[in-house]
């Protein structure tokens, strides 16, 4: 950031009075510009004893297996978040069950929440930003062409029996590696 939106005025980064983190101020109006981490939601859409995964038709990853998720927007609880990115990636109809995990990415200020959600039918297919989708069984899962580490151990936690049965939130952080894409 340069310039303050509201009076086009230069920013300089420092700590605002009565804050304790750096942040973009204006030098003319004063205006504080906070920047927080972006909310990713997805969904594990689940049918049966197999998960559903999509094929990445976009960078970062492209080609590479993960669930539906993507960033929320302006306006939409999480719950909706993930349901819209389950049905734009995957045309799937998924009920939310439970929060499955949340995640931390320090490095790029994102949180990552995915819900364990019913796969409602089979009438999916691809969307715009997947090459396919299909379900998986544990046995079937393309483990070693999963897009991010993230989502390999989401799968790794579904599908532990100890785990499978109850409905509690697993909490966690990743890094991204330096090319941006290995988290």
């Amino acid at each position: 950031m340069k310039f303050c939106s509201d009076c086009a005025h230069d920013l300089e980064l420092k700590i605002p009075k009565d804050d304790t983190f750096l942040r973009y101020c204006c030098t003319n109006c004063n205006r504080v510009f906070y920047q927080n981490p972006a909310v990713v939601v997805g969904c594990m859409p689940i049918y049966e004893d197999k998960v559903l995964l999509c094929k990445r038709a976009i960078e970062p990853k492209k080609g590479l297996w993960t669930l539906p998720a993507g960033f929320m927007e302006n306006g939409e609880c999480v719950e909706e978040g993930a349901i819209r990115e389950t049905f734009e990636e995957a045309y799937a109809n998924v009920e939310i069950e439970s929060l499955f995990t949340v995640f931390s990415v320090t490095n790029v200020n994102y949180v990552y929440m995915l819900f364990k959600a019913k796969l409602l039918d089979l009438n999916f297919k691809s969307g715009v930003e997947s090459l396919e989708v299909k379900l998986f069984s544990k046995d079937e899962i393309p483990w070693d062409n999963l897009a991010f580490a993230s989502i390999k151990h989401c799968l790794n936690l579904y599908f532990n029996e100890e785990i499978k049965q109850d409905n509690k939130t697993r909490l966690g952080s990743f890094k991204l590696d330096k090319d941006k894409t290995k988290n």
